[in-house]
């Protein structure tokens, strides 16, 4: 495994941890299993402690990505942070649609399901990151 990659799979894989523990504490504890009122619109708790997460992990996973892993891009930082926007929200249905299929299409126990998904996801934001969203112009 080169360098680069190393740093992804360490960079990503903390910043998956710290979005499920951020998760856990919002739905059990910020949120307490409890419907979010927010005047004319109510989250499921279970929606809104991912929105607290993601409003958390996503910067933090845009400044790894951008200063430990991809640091040799020289695409402008505006730039990146509008493609990995994108790319996170791709991901985000693609694991949705991924999970949906795999459990309800085809008949895979849901456990499997995610963890064929977070490898299509994975190796997706990884290809995506290193050709488009972080990728080094040619002079």
């Amino acid at each position: 495994m080169d360098k680069q990659t190393y740093r992804y799979v360490v960079c990503g894989g903390g910043n998956t941890v710290l979005s499920i523990v951020i998760f856990f504490i919002s739905y059990n504890f910020i949120l307490k299993k409890q419907i979010l009122h927010l005047g004319v619109i109510a989250f499921k708790p279970y929606v809104a402690a991912f929105f607290i997460s993601f409003i958390i992990t996503f910067p933090i996973g845009f400044l790894l990505s951008k200063h430990v892993v991809w640091t040799e891009s020289n695409v402008r930082g505006r730039i990146q942070l509008f493609r990995y926007f994108i790319l996170v929200l791709v991901c985000i249905f693609l694991n949705y649609f991924c999970l949906r299929i795999f459990v309800e299409q085809l008949h895979i126990y849901p456990t499997i399901s995610q963890i064929l998904t977070t490898g299509i996801v994975i190796t997706f934001s990884y290809a995506t990151q290193k050709h488009f969203t972080f990728k080094v112009k040619q002079a």
